[in-house]
C-alpha cells in the first residue's frame, strides 16, 4: 500500500498493485483497475517513486526489469 493525500488533506492508502494509470490533469488522478478514480495532492512523479519503492519492498520490481537493464543509480 502507498500513502496518498486527498484534496481535502486526509491521508489515504491505495493498493499499488491496483493502480492502472496516474495522470496530472492538472490535479493528479489515479485510476484503479476496478475503475475507481481518486484525486490526490501528490505529483505523478512522486507517486511513481512510491509505487516503485513499494514494488521493490515486495520483490516485484526487480522481476519486471529486462535482462541487463539496471534500476538506476544506487544511493
Amino acid at each position: 500500500m502507498i500513502a496518498v493525500t486527498r484534496l481535502n488533506g486526509t491521508q489515504y492508502y491505495v493498493n499499488a498493485l491496483l493502480i492502472e494509470t496516474v495522470e496530472e490533469t492538472p490535479d493528479t488522478l489515479i485510476t484503479l483497475t476496478t475503475g475507481k478514480k481518486i484525486l490526490v495532492l501528490e505529483k505523478a512523479a512522486d507517486l511513481i517513486s512510491s509505487i516503485q519503492l513499494y514494488l521493490r519492498s515486495i520483490g516485484v520490481y526487480a522481476a519486471t526489469l529486462k535482462s541487463g537493464q539496471t534500476e538506476g543509480p544506487s544511493t
